[in-house]
């Protein structure tokens, strides 16, 4: 018998994420780095490894100072900006092929940045899931407390950090698929610290970091298929129905009902793509014991069928 998952290894298991280290850029002040909006399914990255920065992200109008440990995710890919804030004309970045990755550096003779930039790329219809419950922008700081002895995610993202500076910064055999497979690993990582930290942002984070409403979550990604119903949720925190209702939407931004759906229909995208499953089977799976209401809701949420969702997944490969 299989032991239970979490939370956080129930939702990588429900959406597939691959990452790809793209850049290392190594500046001196003055410098100034522009990104348009991402590709659909795209999240860019940048790590931090030395220096500060200035993000700025005219989605949300957030200026942020990033410093030595930060990383940064732009969850909805939106177009930002990244400088060293002294407002002084940017040294003119040369770029050049490294063996496993893309090196930019600049003549700049002032304070220096050492930053790695990627993307994690989601398989579909899963971008939605993550961009409706993640921040646009969500920062998380690496450390390196040798009292903490590795016991929390903020330790293993430094560790991890200081492994993608080594890769990054050679040519062993090897290495592009190992930065690859790092920076997959980083995206688990920074969501667990997020959701490690006392001010966990609001959304997906801040459930599963609130202890009395944790249960219900980890209820909802264990058993999807199961008929619940709101007074179950509550009971499972131990709160009213009502207590249960308020403090789930303030934290979540929709319902428990919405998360729900938004589960079950991201498992049954997942399972259509199987050619020997059926539609009937599917609905099942995910708790429809009525098929056109299976239907009905899918093609809602997915804005087509489940028949074309299908066909469409079948003659479009998933690719990185």
């Amino acid at each position: 018998m299989s032991s239970p998952l979490d939370w956080l290894s129930r939702l990588l298991d429900i959406i597939t994420i691959t990452g790809q280290l793209e850049i290392r850029c190594a500046y001196g002040a003055p410098w100034q780095v522009v990104y348009a909006q991402s590709a659909a399914r795209e999240i860019p990255y940048h790590v931090v490894l030395r220096g500060r920065a200035i993000l700025e992200n005219p989605q949300d109008n957030s200026v942020r100072e990033l410093d030595s440990g930060d990383v940064v995710l732009l969850s909805h890919g939106s177009a930002h900006v990244l400088h060293d804030g002294s407002g002084n004309t940017p040294a003119q970045a040369t770029q050049r092929q490294g063996f496993n990755l893309l090196f930019s550096e600049n003549g700049g003779q002032g304070e220096r940045l050492d930053m790695l930039c990627g993307r994690f790329v989601i398989a579909p219809p899963h971008d939605r899931l993550v961009r409706a419950y993640l921040p646009s922008t969500l920062v998380v700081r690496a450390t390196d407390d040798k009292a903490d002895a590795g016991l929390s995610a903020s330790s293993h993202l430094g560790r991890l950090m200081d492994l993608m500076r080594v890769e990054s910064s050679s040519d062993r055999l090897g290495g592009h698929a190992m930065l690859n497979a790092l920076s997959a690993a980083l995206f688990a990582l920074v969501v667990r610290a997020a959701s490690e930290s006392e001010q966990a942002p609001a959304g997906l984070l801040a459930l599963a970091g609130h202890p009395r409403l944790a249960p219900a979550l980890l209820a909802m990604l264990g058993e999807p298929a199961r008929p619940w119903k709101l007074p179950e949720l509550a009971a499972l925190c131990s709160m009213s129905r009502s207590t249960f209702m308020r403090h789930f939407e303030n934290r979540l931004g929709r319902s428990a009902f919405d998360l729900l759906t938004d589960i079950r229909m991201s498992l049954a995208a997942n399972e259509l793509k199987k050619p020997a499953v059926t539609t009937e089977a599917v609905a099942e799976l995910v708790g429809y014991q009525s098929l056109s209401a299976f239907r009905r809701v899918f093609t809602h949420w997915m804005g087509m069928t489940p028949g074309h969702w299908r066909r469409q997944a079948s003659a479009a490969p998933e690719r990185a």
